[in-house]
């Protein structure tokens, strides 16, 4: 699978500038990151299911990009980083899946330049039925301060999408910060010459608390249920000072065969569209 390789790369350059002219890596008030991450899980998702594929060659799906869903029963709104759809007008030609990449400066090595040139290019266009659902979510620092607003943000994301659609596939991506140390943007404001801000925060202790927060939100095996149909969770270590982030393999992040890791969520989610939606 591409997308956390694709992840780390994008998150090397210091492309997101504030306000006082400062260049970042990861800014908590931009949505790059996640916008990156979203784009990687499509881009495995059409890598892994040929339904998928063939329903992007037939112009059977478009790409939405933050669509705003509505839970049918309450009224509820909730804005999703991306969804695949079916499509309820005409597309824009020039807005597609591939041109994301120099939007949002996804950085792609040659080999997956080439992979994605064989896959047939997804239209950004207006939104009729949901498909599928991508809700992305980053802890890069106070991680245990931050438990209880990523768990609600995550569980209102498969409510408003399952409220909406019972049929739509409602995926998580959730990326920790392993670091100990994490000059944040809000810390770091003004003129930096003297040096960076950083926090501390105890790991590995940090990262378990947070996989744990994010293994009690609920999942579901069948259209009855309320949860998740599946959840990614991805672990990094990056200090945000310019200095190289890297992917963490070794445990607390999730292992090969776990429920959160993120290979297992394409293979899952890959499958459940494959046999969800073979009538569409």
């Amino acid at each position: 699978m591409d997308g956390p390789e694709i992840l780390i790369a994008s998150l090397q350059r210091a492309a997101i500038t504030d306000r006082y002219g400062n260049a970042w890596q990861y800014h908590s008030r931009s949505d790059r990151h996640s916008k990156v991450a979203c784009w990687g899980v499509a881009f495995d998702l059409l890598q892994t299911s040929a339904l998928l594929r063939r329903h992007v060659a037939d112009g059977q799906v478009v790409l939405g990009i933050n669509h705003t869903m509505r839970d049918f029963a309450t009224g509820r709104q909730k804005d999703l980083d991306l969804v695949l759809a079916r499509p309820t007008g005409d597309v824009d030609p020039h807005r597609t899946f591939a041109r994301l990449v120099e939007q949002h400066n996804i950085e792609l090595s040659s080999e997956q330049r080439s992979r994605l040139a064989g896959l047939p290019d997804c239209p950004i266009g207006p939104v009729g039925a949901v498909l599928v659902a991508l809700e992305a979510k980053a802890t890069m620092t106070a991680h245990i301060r931050a438990l209880p607003r990523l768990y609600d943000e995550l569980n209102s994301s498969h409510l408003c999408v399952h409220g909406a659609s019972r049929q739509a596939l409602a995926v998580g991506f959730v990326m920790i910060n392993a670091a100990a140390r994490f000059a944040s943007s809000d810390m770091n404001k003004g003129d930096l010459s003297g040096g960076l801000v950083y926090s501390e925060e105890p790991q590995p202790r940090s990262v378990e608390r947070t996989i744990a927060k994010v293994a009690e939100m609920p999942r579901r095996s069948n259209v009855r249920e309320n949860g998740f149909d599946g959840i990614g969770v991805v672990v990094i270590n990056g200090k945000n000072d310019g200095t190289p982030f890297t992917l963490v393999t070794d445990a607390p992040a999730p292992q090969p065969g776990d429920s959160f890791h993120y290979d297992e969520m394409i293979s899952r989610m890959a499958n459940e569209y494959d046999t969800t939606f073979t009538e569409i």
